[in-house]
């Protein structure tokens, strides 16, 4: 639920529309730290010392690669044909105990709700949620220790130092997972698009064909008391997504990050609890954790049935919270989000 300091996020989102064309939300780069310094193997020499102590200074650190949130990016399009990341590496040290300057860090802004992993392994590193947030994605390699540290009672005189460390390097995938309240989610011309228009200020592209939406569409719905909450409509789920069909993968992380589910199915489908059962399995068997979110059921097109029919519907529909509605009519909309609202809350 957003207030304040998301509006004109939120609104920046809506007037982009996350199009298509430019909406990135999974990257793959190669990503290398820098390498720490050397350390100095000196001893101080003037005009009056021919024979000085060790003042070799430590090596600097060698540069971290760094993610930094921000509110205002929305996409990962300005990292798609970054392929390679390099952090520079620190200074060596110099004589008079003089540490070498730190490798320069780079930090790579993302939207928040950016999961990194490991690309090998698959495994999550972090993920970012908050604006300015940094997470060290590779730290860079710690300097090496200059002759002076290793000055001791019995070693008066060393003539060695440490070789600055290696810094990190591996293959990261980013991913972006949308924040957003509630999901849509339905099959392909279920009315996903034409109800996220008619709730909110958000323009998705709508037609009765399969896949219309290409990519998440967020829209900012406005509540009582100065109250709102934001839905993203998820592209058309279709029997099969979880293994990869239709759309497949590439949308269904979406929906993980959002706190209500909103099942669309349409009035004059062949079997509305049929519907919704064979999508709650894809969801299922993408992330049985996904059963756990509240879920809420609309019967979209509802303009098209008489309130006989609709009566006779009620009967044999899922257990859980449902609303008949019609983007067109404004049908049941004012209730839908009283329902919306209540679910957010609990």
């Amino acid at each position: 639920m957003h207030t304040g300091k998301y509006f004109v996020f939120l609104h920046f989102l809506i007037r982009n529309n996350m199009a298509e064309a430019n909406f990135i939300d999974y990257v793959k780069i190669y990503c290398a730290s820098g390498k720490g310094g050397a350390g100095s193997v000196h001893f101080h020499r003037d005009n009056r010392t021919v024979k000085g102590g060790p003042d070799g200074g430590n090596g600097g650190r060698g540069g971290h690669i760094i993610l930094k949130g921000n509110r205002h990016r929305w996409t990962l399009l300005h990292l798609k044909y970054r392929k390679h990341v390099k952090a520079k590496s620190g200074d060596s040290g110099r004589a008079n105990n003089k540490f070498g300057a730190e490798g320069e860090d780079i930090i790579l802004e993302v939207p928040l709700g950016t999961v990194a992993k490991d690309a090998e392994t698959g495994d999550v590193l972090f993920e970012i949620t908050e604006h300015d947030e940094e997470q060290i994605l590779m730290e860079g390699g710690r300097g090496g220790m200059g002759n002076t540290y290793f000055k001791s009672a019995t070693n008066q005189t060393p003539r060695f130092a440490q070789p600055g460390e290696e810094g990190e390097e591996s293959w990261i995938i980013l991913e972006l997972k949308v924040l957003a309240d509630v999901g849509l989610v339905g099959f392909p011309n279920a009315g996903k698009s034409t109800l996220l228009s008619v709730l909110s200020a958000a323009k998705p592209k709508i037609a009765n064909y399969e896949f219309t939406t290409l990519a998440p569409n967020l829209g900012l719905v406005e509540y009582r008391d100065n109250q709102s909450f934001v839905i993203a409509d998820i592209p058309g789920i279709i029997e099969g997504a979880s293994e990869g069909k239709g759309l497949g993968l590439r949308f269904l992380r979406h929906i993980e990050r959002n706190a209500v589910l909103l099942f669309t199915v349409p009035v004059d489908a062949l079997d509305i609890k049929k519907e919704y059962t064979v999508l709650l399995n894809e969801l299922k068997k993408y992330n049985p954790e996904l059963l756990d979110k509240e879920r809420i059921l609309a019967i979209t097109k509802s303009d098209l049935a008489d309130e006989e029919l609709i009566e006779e519907m009620q009967k044999d529909l899922p257990d859980i919270p449902h609303i008949f509605i019609s983007s067109v009519s404004r049908k049941g909309l004012t209730k839908l989000k009283d329902v919306i609202w209540q679910s957010l809350n609990r």
